[in-house]
């Protein structure tokens, strides 16, 4: 998959930050974000700071029109409140928020067997670790 900017979804996401969110989804990933922010997910739980590599979320190469979470790594992060999962977003590295039509991002659903980003639980507890043990995008027919 291409961007507008020319960089395939791997290197569009390179060092990225994934946050989930209570409540329902957005109509669209320009659309600022709905909910409570249950906990931002990076690499091994690190501090992220936008425009810096640390603890961000790397993707392996695609593999017939998936790309996934890097093997090996730790996608983790504590509790920031108390709720249930209702959807996520992914970020680039710039972590541009709210109401924006150029930021680099994606939402989708979470769930428990279903949905994009597949749980344990959808309970989310503040001081509480969660771990994100797979997490692929399907690039097949996108533009």
């Amino acid at each position: 998959m291409k961007s507008n900017n020319g960089g395939s979804l791997e290197e569009l996401f390179k060092d990225a930050v994934l946050e989930i969110y209570s409540g329902s989804q957005p109509a669209d990933a320009d659309s600022g974000e709905t909910g409570t922010k249950l906990v931002r997910i990076t690499l091994n739980s690190g501090a992220f700071t936008p425009g810096s590599p640390d603890n961000g979320l790397e993707f392996e190469a695609p593999i017939n029109g998936v790309i996934g979470k890097k093997s090996g790594d730790v996608w983790s992060g504590v509790g920031l409140a108390d709720g249930t999962a209702g959807w996520f977003r992914l970020y680039d590295n710039k972590y541009h928020t709210g109401d924006n039509k150029a930021a680099v991002r994606l939402d989708g659903a979470c769930g428990v067997g279903s949905g994009q980003l597949k749980l344990s639980s959808l309970t989310i507890k503040e001081g509480v670790t969660i771990t994100i043990d797979s997490f692929d995008i399907d690039i097949r027919g996108a533009s």
